[in-house]
This record gives C-alpha cells, structure tokens and sequence, in this order.
C-alpha cells in the first residue's frame, strides 16, 4: 500500500489522512505499539479533521516507515524518531550495501511498491545514481535474472523493480533541475532496444554533475532520433544497445552523416565493424566522455 493512495469507500482514509488504525495496519504494528511511539516520541498524528480525532498526513506515514526499517535495521526505537522526524542535523548511521541489497530484495519479491519507492529514494540520496546501480541495483537485478534461469518465476517481481528504478530515477534526476545552459547530450536506445535502464541511470548521473543531458526513452523509432538530434544539435549522441539482435548501425551511420558526433554504448555494439565510433562500455567512461565532448 502506497502513502499516496487513495482508499476504497470505507471512508477511513482520505487523500493526506490516515485513521491511527489504517496506519498500524500499513506498518504491521498493534495500535498500541502506535499510540506508544507518539506519545514516548512525539511522533503522533499531525492532522485534525474535525477539531475532536487527530489523523496521519501521507508525510508522517513516509517519516513512519523510515522509522520502521531504522530499527528493522537494529536502532532503538526513541533513536529511530529523532533521525525520521527531525532536522537533516540527525542523520541515521550508514546502511551496508548488502543491507541495501537485502531489502530491496525483499520488498520486490514481495510486490510492496510503497517500500521499493522508499527504498530506492534512500539509496540514490545515499550512493548517488552511478554507484546505487553498480553496487546495489544491478546485484539484485542480476539475483532475479538468475532465479529466472533456474525456473523460478519471478517476472512479477522483475518488473515491479525496473519500473520503479525508473520512477526513483525520474525523482533523483528533479531534484537537479537547474542545469547549465548550452548544447546538451543526447541519450537514445536503439529502436528495437527495451532494456533502457542503463541510460536512465546514465542521465540521473549526467544531471547530477551538471552534463545537460537528454533521454529519448526506449524503443524510439530512427527517424524520431535523428528529427530530434537535428533540433537540438547535441554535442554528442551515446546510442545503446543491450544485446548484438538491437544495435542499429544504420541508425549510426545514419547519424554520422548528418555530422553528429556518435558515441555507442552497451555490450550490443561488441561486434560492429566501425571502429572509428568511440565506444562506452561502462558508466565511468561515459561521463569521462560526455565531460570532454562539453569541453571541446
């Protein structure tokens, strides 16, 4: 259940406001453990509805269960409210990348969107976009791939994390809004391409250190690319593909031809013949080259 939700008719939940019992509910704790944290704490209800029953707003639930996974995680409880409740002075110790992994496991396996948005949140805010994937987003992916090849069907779980991955990418990348002026880079998948996390990760990592970069999305048709990289004369195009079956060359010559500095990214692209396109194979080298194409 999501903290932005909308409940059913029971009137018990409206947008913003949750009844004491809906929060226990969504937390997994008896409303006596929830009357216990807010009055030891002072983590109680902040909303009144009507002068006389106090409710929950969607921010307190959020501080809720931040404060929730700090003692899954094994802080003392008063310790747990004072660094989800208070000033940014109070920061919670640092989780291990295998307790991020661990959790974020967990939650997709589980199909609980509301933890994997909090989780991701947390561990972009904490690693930043390039090291969140390596060192933790990737691990997992790579754990669902490989229970996938055994047998073990976990589709569901897959797909409830790459979308969210890229919704808590969308939300990192926004909080850098004010990116320099000038030409920009321009990320694009290959046509046929549907893998496209890597360059969402890629631009989050772009804005984050001030590379004006532009993602087209996935699957976008060659002419759309080209009409686009016409418009916006980037100063480099990065063209990925994840697999050999969907890098387009003729989309890269195509490119090329009309004068626009081309860059191919992902392990598609290990057998093409031109071997005069720089090619990018990993995050790192990316933002190396996207850095000294701005220079240029």
């Amino acid at each position: 259940m999501d903290a932005d939700a909308v409940s059913g008719g029971d009137g018990s939940r409206a947008a913003g406001s949750w009844t004491p019992g809906k929060v226990a509910e969504l937390l997994g704790v008896s409303p006596v453990t929830l009357r216990t944290w807010a009055a030891r704490y002072g983590v109680g209800p902040t909303l009144r509805d009507d002068g006389r029953h106090r409710r929950y707003s969607d921010a307190d639930v959020r501080r809720l269960q931040y404060m929730q996974r700090l003692i899954d995680r094994g802080m003392r409880a008063r310790e747990a409210a004072a660094a989800a409740f208070s000033g940014p002075e109070d920061v919670a110790p640092e989780v291990s990348v295998d307790r991020h992994i661990e959790e974020l496991q967990r939650a997709a396996e589980s199909l609980d969107f509301a933890a994997l948005a909090a989780l991701l949140d947390e561990t972009l805010d904490a690693l930043g976009p390039a090291a969140a994937w390596t060192e933790v987003l990737v691990p997992v992916l790579r754990h669902l791939g490989d229970r996938w090849s055994r047998g073990d069907v976990c589709f569901d779980a897959e797909w409830a994390l790459t979308g969210e991955i890229s919704l808590g990418l969308q939300r990192y990348s926004a909080g850098f809004a004010n990116t320099p002026p000038g030409r920009a880079v321009l990320l694009a998948c290959c046509p046929q391409e549907r893998h496209s996390l890597p360059m969402e990760v890629l631009r989050a990592a772009m804005v984050e250190v001030g590379i004006p970069a532009v993602y087209l999305g996935q699957m976008v048709p060659a002419e759309t690319t080209t009409a686009i990289a016409a418009k916006l004369a980037p100063v480099v195009v990065f063209l990925w593909s994840m697999s050999a079956g969907t890098a387009d060359g003729q989309l890269a010559q195509r490119l090329r031809r009309r004068g626009f500095d081309i860059a191919v990214a992902g392990p598609g692209w290990g057998n093409r013949t031109e071997r005069d396109v720089a090619w990018v194979g990993d995050l790192a080298a990316a933002l190396e080259l996207a850095a000294e194409r701005l220079k240029a």
